[in-house]
């Protein structure tokens, strides 16, 4: 949590007081989409609906955002600069040893409807990755605040009684009427309102007053250290990270009762294949490895299947899972992530700490990987513990 970000906004370009924004929590999803030719039995579950450095530019055309997204970013760090971050400033961040992606944004406490709120200003085509993925996922939150409307989280909307489609007066240097388009999580607690790059530049939003930054191969420490020295003794830092992940138990089943979301199949993979080992794990993988099922490959080095197997080491550890029958399907879901948690577990991943890490490098030889899919599961864990 954190307090005093931002700058108030008053009407004439007037400026007073502290914005508060009133905490800061890590982004958090789960993808439970079910594609492919096992759609069928892998459903959603019920609930609210870039370049390696991209600073807030020029605003996206209004079909821009309305498109797929190829990506979510989970970031590691909000950084703040009341004053807002200078051009060398953000080039000093992005030079920093281990980012990846970075994206700065506009901000300030305003008036909406002659309540305060606190709103950031956006590229909507840029900002998708970095949102929980549900709301990512969200094509009509998109086309709505690429089309110039400003839209809520959903604790904004509920609190300020906003009907999508109607138009409320927005007050910071100036003031516009605007339509509300929509609602969804945010990922930034204490963020009421998104618009779009050009009515923040209307409404005299501080310009680059923040930035997220992703760097999943650099110790937390380092990566702290370094940002501090960019940014002064003015400049606020929030680490996003986590890393406690759930173990679930078994659950009841009865007869020949099988997984039917995602959720259940990594839930149950975990405790059927390695009890200890979080289901979130899995899930991340999942999500890292093929979205989920969204691209089964094969890739560059030839895994295929939701969690991207070799031939040469599905041929170890296949198993036929689930009351599956026939030989072991690398493209089966239900054969596929139970045989990712058994070989996890045969890496020692259920003991948790560095062997899960360990573990977790065994199935794809790379640091920053490591850290995505600790990053991506403490975010799991946050949305579904």
């Amino acid at each position: 949590m954190i307090g005093r970000l931002f700058r108030r906004i008053g009407p004439r370009g007037t400026i007073s007081g502290s914005l508060m924004l009133r905490g800061v929590a890590g982004c958090s999803a789960l993808v439970l989409l079910g594609v492919g030719a096992y759609a069928g039995i892998l459903q959603p579950p019920s609930g609210d609906a870039g370049s390696a450095v991209a600073a807030t530019a020029s605003p996206a055309a209004p079909g821009a955002a309305a498109t797929s997204f190829r990506q979510i970013i989970l970031p590691d760090l909000l950084v703040v600069s009341p004053a807002g971050l200078t051009t060398q400033q953000l080039a000093s961040l992005a030079r920093i040893g281990g980012v990846r992606n970075m994206i700065a944004f506009d901000g300030a406490e305003i008036r909406a409807g002659g309540r305060p709120v606190s709103v950031i200003g956006v590229d909507p085509a840029q900002f998708r990755p970095w949102v929980p993925l549900q709301t990512a996922s969200d094509q009509a939150f998109w086309t709505a605040l690429a089309g110039g409307e400003f839209v809520a989280s959903q604790a904004a909307r509920s609190s300020l009684g906003l009907r999508p489609g109607a138009s409320y007066q927005l007050t910071g240097s100036a003031s516009r009427t605007v339509t509300f388009g929509a609602s969804a999580t945010l990922g930034i607690e204490g963020v009421d309102l998104l618009v779009d790059s050009s009515l923040s530049a209307e409404l005299g939003l501080v310009h680059r007053v923040a930035a997220l930054i992703s760097a999943p191969g650099t110790s937390l420490t380092t990566l702290i250290s370094k940002v501090r020295a960019v940014l002064g003794p003015s400049g606020e830092i929030v680490s996003l990270r986590q890393q406690q992940l759930p173990v679930t138990r078994p659950r009841p089943v009865s007869g020949n009762q099988m997984p039917t979301t995602y959720l259940q199949l990594f839930q149950d993979s975990a405790a059927e294949y390695c009890p200890g080992l979080s289901w979130t794990v899995l899930a991340a993988i999942g999500q890292i490895e093929s979205g989920d099922g969204a691209n089964e490959g094969p890739s560059s080095a030839g895994a295929l299947g939701p969690m991207q197997f070799l031939p040469s080491t599905w041929a170890v550890w296949g198993i036929d899972a689930f009351g599956q029958t026939g030989p072991p399907d690398i493209m089966n879901p239900y054969d596929a992530v139970a045989s990712a948690a058994r070989m996890l577990c045969a890496d020692g991943a259920a003991a948790g700490g560095a062997s899960l890490s360990a573990a977790i490098f065994d199935y794809n030889h790379a640091d920053w990987y490591v850290d995505e899919v600790l990053s991506l599961a403490a975010e799991y864990a946050q949305d579904y513990a």
